[in-house]
């Protein structure tokens, strides 16, 4: 039988997780639901730009839309901040349906965000079904991929990761995310109030410290603009030179006073080499480098429609991308 799934949240990536899903033998999306009262009503594949009729309007209320389409499963994209979508949560759980969200404050929730995380977890054991937080970063590129490298190491001493992307290929929002067209004061503004960042670092420090058994000291989250040289351009803005072109932020994790885990990121228009590199410190020391990257949409959204059938054999409660079964291509 295929599963069935219900969408939470039709933004650029919820778009992208139901064209993927809409495509893939083995799924079949059976309801969605967005906010925008602009969506409300509509044909799901006019509004995700599937490319045909999907036969599944877009409703506004999740609870009445999972009692009437009875789903496997929620895919819910909608907001990075765990806090915020605590109540979306609950409509699903107590409904006892299992969810894939990507949710990045949800992937490994830091001490800020424990009291949700606790909640949620609560929830889901209560409806004895699992939810996962997942993604490309938090979720693979920066955490589950070097814990995953570490497996043939007999001692690890540090682990750095890079991630430098060119931001033209990302969407709008992620390029307003990263503070692309802003001043340096305006840059600096929002990064006090947190609307430029990218968010996950944290979590991915975390997730790896817990996993290599380390207890750290401190952790620290530095973000700085990187400005433009020169004027460029992506399909949806244009920095002329002197103005913000991205970010660069770094997260260290310290132990016993030394810093055992860096993450380092660089998400900017222009940037020349895109790629992603892990390098571990141990025995045997291992170095890799993924040329061109990890397209962070298509990654994001891929990672969270092969995790599908996982979370539906994982334990009840909140997992992360640790302790469930290694997520594969899966195509039905």
């Amino acid at each position: 039988m295929p599963i069935r799934v219900i969408h939470i949240g039709l933004g650029p990536i919820g778009a992208g997780v139901v064209r993927q899903v809409a495509a893939r033998k083995g799924f079949v999306i059976v309801g969605a639901v967005d906010i925008d009262p602009a969506k409300a009503g509509q044909d799901l594949g006019d509004v995700c730009k599937v490319g045909r009729k999907l036969k599944v309007k877009v409703a506004d209320d999740i609870a009445k839309t999972i009692k009437a389409t009875r789903p496997d499963v929620a895919v819910l994209c909608t907001s990075s901040s765990l806090k915020k979508v605590v109540p979306e949560f609950e409509a699903v759980l107590k409904l006892k349906v299992p969810i894939v969200s990507t949710t990045e404050e949800l992937a490994y929730p830091v001490k800020s965000n424990a009291a949700a995380a606790k909640k949620i977890d609560a929830l889901a054991k209560r409806a004895r079904v699992a939810v996962l937080g997942t993604g490309v970063n938090p979720g693979f590129v920066m955490d589950a991929l070097p814990i995953m490298l570490t497996g043939v190491c007999e001692s690890v001493q540090s682990i750095e990761v890079d991630r430098v992307q060119d931001a033209r290929i990302r969407r709008l929002p992620f390029q307003k995310k990263i503070g692309a067209g802003d001043t340096r004061e305006q840059f600096m503004d929002r990064v006090k109030d947190g609307t430029v960042r990218h968010v996950g670092l944290a979590e991915s420090i975390t997730m790896i410290a817990d996993a290599m058994g380390w207890k750290l000291d401190r952790l620290t989250d530095d973000i700085q603009p990187k400005m433009a040289e020169k004027r460029v351009s992506s399909d949806f803005l244009t920095v002329e030179a002197g103005q913000v072109a991205g970010l660069i932020q770094d997260g260290v994790g310290y132990r016993k006073g030394q810093p055992i885990i860096k993450l380092h990121m660089e998400a900017y228009l222009g940037a020349p080499e895109s790629y992603d590199a892990v390098r571990i410190a141990g025995n045997p020391p291992l170095s890799m480098k993924l040329a061109g990257g990890v397209h962070g949409d298509v990654a994001t959204t891929s990672i969270t429609v092969n995790s599908i059938p996982k979370v539906l054999a994982a334990a009840p409660g909140l997992r992360t991308m640790r302790d469930i079964a290694l997520p594969s291509y899966f195509g039905g």
